[in-house]
């Protein structure tokens, strides 16, 4: 089965991640959201599995940088239309199962899920 990792080439995670499923045997596509962006229909299902506050990567620089109107009263919605302006802000990696998505890189979370 051919999996789907979404996030940015530069990041430093994602490398980690990219060279796990490949030291183990997996095929992936990857997606970089920074070129080719991201669709709200994807966000919106991250979201509902995840929480948005799990998507919603708020230790990076581009958040900070955010004005803080922006960052008042977050809810799920006002965070989708953020990461649909911003998509550097997604957490990263995103890697789509297909019945389900990981977030984030840790090799055992990666060994559980792709073990069954």
């Amino acid at each position: 089965m051919t999996y789907t990792l979404y996030g940015i080439k530069a990041c430093d995670t994602m490398k980690k991640a990219q060279t796990w499923l490949t030291e183990h045997g997996h095929t992936f596509d990857f997606h970089d959201y920074k070129k080719s962006g991201i669709d709200q229909a994807s966000l919106e299902r991250w979201c509902n599995e995840h929480g948005w506050e799990t998507i919603l990567n708020t230790r990076g620089t581009t958040y900070r940088k955010l004005d803080e109107a922006d960052k008042q009263d977050l809810n799920q919605e006002k965070a989708i239309a953020l990461l649909l302006q911003h998509t550097s802000m997604i957490k990263r990696p995103v890697l789509d199962l297909g019945e389900r998505t990981l977030v984030g890189f840790k090799a055992d979370d990666y060994a559980a899920a792709l073990s069954q």
